[in-house]
């Protein structure tokens, strides 16, 4: 539609979000770098800055250096002024975390907690989530919405696990959390959550295949920046890519799936302690028994990386409770790993490291009502 078809009200919406999202992206900027850049008048600039700081959405935050006249106020978002809350659902635990408009996790906690499929435990997990926001003395309208991350695969409406053999939670639902909190809440694979983060933190990517290297393996695929679900949603479910037939049983009932070689549970069971406890050892290169568990990881990770790069032609991430683990030295070595007997080359600049750690697919989850918000301004 022509800006002349527009109604006088809606063309004002449209200035305000524009002023708001250049604001969002530049993160600091001036009232003449807007006018210029958005090619706006003086006037609709000023009238839109004075709109959006009376409601709280931005804010002057010093001056930029004069260039002969009066020093130019510094104008950013006000990041804070709603947060959004993710939960990350996992067999043994769950984590909380809260990010604020630009989806940084100002706050992570880790809360044991076994799975169970009755109302005691959702009770449990949203009693947290109210303490958090009642220590802090947030309004309820403050609170975007909590996102639910969740072992398993969801209905493409994300009311429903629909296949969960991690955990037993198929038929987990939605509603389940939802009826113990007074906020929009949303239902998530947290594989999907994960891929999500770090397409949040890689905008520049069109597509990538992400390897979530948690305590159980999980992947995202991401094409035309877009997490790609496919028909049955369980696009990226990397984890269950047979590397070798006669390998050890996985939880699916299949032999020698990725998951059985390259989750946190399977170096921590090959290594016969918790991975906060094999790196420092691993990185002392005193164990050759140590180093071999660890070569054995990554080359099996290099098999399966060789291969996704066969079908999917993009830059490879590594994401979460694993990656932050990961140094330059274990990239080279998969580099080189990748290029044996490989007809085509993954430069090493396309092989990037997450650094969420385990609290990846709670703070992607958290991400979703940031997004909606963002684009609703």
């Amino acid at each position: 539609m022509s800006e002349k078809g527009l109604t006088n009200i809606s063309l004002k919406k449209i200035n305000k979000s524009k002023v708001y999202q250049y604001i969002y992206r530049k993160k600091t900027t001036s009232k003449l770098q807007i006018v210029q850049e958005l090619q706006m008048g003086l006037s609709t600039v000023s009238q839109n800055l004075n709109l959006l700081e009376q409601e709280g959405l931005i804010e002057k935050n010093g001056f930029f250096e004069s260039t002969g006249g009066r020093k130019a106020n510094a104008l950013q978002i006000v990041s804070d002024f709603k947060i959004s809350i993710g939960i990350g659902i996992l067999k043994g635990m769950f984590h909380i975390t809260a990010v604020d408009l630009y989806g940084n996790a100002f706050y992570t906690d880790t809360i044991p907690l076994p799975y169970s499929n009755t109302p005691d435990y959702y009770k449990q997990v949203t009693d947290a989530v109210k303490e958090f926001i009642s220590s802090r003395q947030y309004d309820n309208d403050k609170v975007l919405g909590i996102s639910i991350a969740t072992q398993g695969i969801t209905s493409p409406d994300h009311t429903t696990v629909l296949y969960g053999d991690i955990m037993n939670n198929a038929g987990m639902k939605l509603d389940d959390f939802s009826r113990y909190l007074p906020y929009p809440c949303y239902l998530e694979h947290d594989s999907k959550s994960a891929a999500f983060l770090e397409l949040w933190n890689h905008p520049e990517l069109d597509s990538a295949v992400i390897i979530l290297l948690n305590r159980n393996l999980g992947g995202g695929i991401i094409t035309n920046h877009q997490i790609h679900q496919g028909i049955s949603m369980h696009s990226g479910t990397l984890e269950h890519i047979c590397i070798n037939p006669d390998g050890p049983l996985c939880y699916c009932g299949s032999r020698g799936c990725l998951e059985t070689y390259c989750s946190a549970n399977a170096l921590e069971q090959a290594a016969g302690m918790p991975a906060k406890e094999f790196f420092p050892l691993l990185r002392e290169k005193k164990s050759p028994q140590i180093i071999q568990i660890w070569k054995d990881f990554l080359n099996h990770l290099a098999f399966a990386m060789k291969n996704l790069n066969l079908v999917i032609d993009a830059p490879i991430i590594l994401s979460g409770y694993l990656a932050p683990y990961f140094t330059e030295e274990d990239i080279e070595y998969l580099t080189e790993h990748l290029h044996t007997a490989a007809p085509f080359i993954l430069d090493k600049t396309q092989i990037l490291v997450g650094t969420n750690g385990q609290y990846t697919p709670a703070i992607g989850a958290a991400l979703h009502y940031v997004e909606k918000f963002i684009q609703s301004i």
